[in-house]
């Protein structure tokens, strides 16, 4: 298994490097097999949604549709993949941020009542409660 670092996951999903882009596509698409897949911590998820929400301005539908993306490639294996689906699923229905859901499906993982939070927009998502 090849470890893959936030910025090896942006250049394949985002496509904006010339150089970069098609070397992680090459990568991730041709080099990386079933039986040598790549691994993405939940560190990378996290920070890949947050760059693609940051810099290139993705919303809602479109960093769900990222990640779905992620979770659909055969060749990848992603660290926590049921809270990763959970939290773009989260994302998808407008209820919060997917770092914000990511947080709260691990937090439900390892059976946490509930996770609280002073952040009001939140709260829309089951798993949080305020302090």
């Amino acid at each position: 298994m090849i470890g893959l670092d936030t910025n090896v996951v942006v250049r394949y999903l985002a496509q904006d490097d010339p150089v970069q882009s098609p070397k992680a596509t090459e990568l991730i698409e041709r080099r990386l097999r079933a039986e040598n897949p790549g691994f993405v911590s939940i560190v990378a998820m996290a920070e890949t949604a947050w760059v693609l929400e940051r810099i290139y301005g993705l919303r809602g539908e479109e960093l769900a549709a990222a990640i779905e993306r992620m979770l659909q490639v055969d060749v990848l294996v992603l660290e926590s993949e049921q809270e990763v689906f959970a939290a773009m699923i989260a994302v998808k229905q407008g209820l919060g941020s997917f770092a914000d859901a990511l947080i709260g499906a691990l937090g439900a993982k390892v059976e946490c009542s509930h996770t609280v939070t002073f952040d009001q927009q939140v709260r829309r998502i089951a798993a949080f409660r305020p302090v």
